[in-house]
């Protein structure tokens, strides 16, 4: 399984970015997913994820919530980060993470707030927004 992630870019404070990642390899129908962040400094930051099946509701970040929104098109095997009202502390490489085995997973799905169950990640795009 791979990922690649895509459509990091500089804008103005207030301003909206949709990131984008495409996965090869796997059953991306069966991926739980998640995007996290990497802000200079400080270590790697959960953002939202998104579970394999769409029972569970997507889970964010108290900071994203309300503003960013993750979504997945199995058809194209994606899944988005559409990014709203961006604030400077936004600023970060962000990345793609999945668990190829999302479907067999039957703990807490808040355990996919963690890195741990994410055995994939993408190569990070890089958020920036300036005030």
């Amino acid at each position: 399984v791979q990922l690649q992630a895509s459509g990091g870019g500089s804008v103005q404070t207030g301003g909206a970015l949709r990131l984008s990642c495409a996965a090869s390899g796997g059953i991306f129908s069966e991926f739980t997913l998640g995007w996290f962040r990497l802000m200079p400094g400080k270590e790697r930051e959960f953002v939202g994820a998104i579970s394999w099946n769409g029972e569970v509701p997507a889970v964010y970040a108290d900071s994203v919530k309300g503003r960013f929104t993750i979504s997945r098109d199995n058809a194209r095997n994606m899944v988005y980060l559409q990014m709203s009202d961006l604030k400077p502390e936004d600023t970060a490489v962000y990345y793609c993470a999945a668990d190829p085995h999302g479907r067999l997973y039957t703990g807490s799905f808040y355990q996919y707030t963690k890195t741990l169950l994410y055995t994939t990640w993408g190569q990070g795009t890089l958020v920036t927004v300036s005030s």
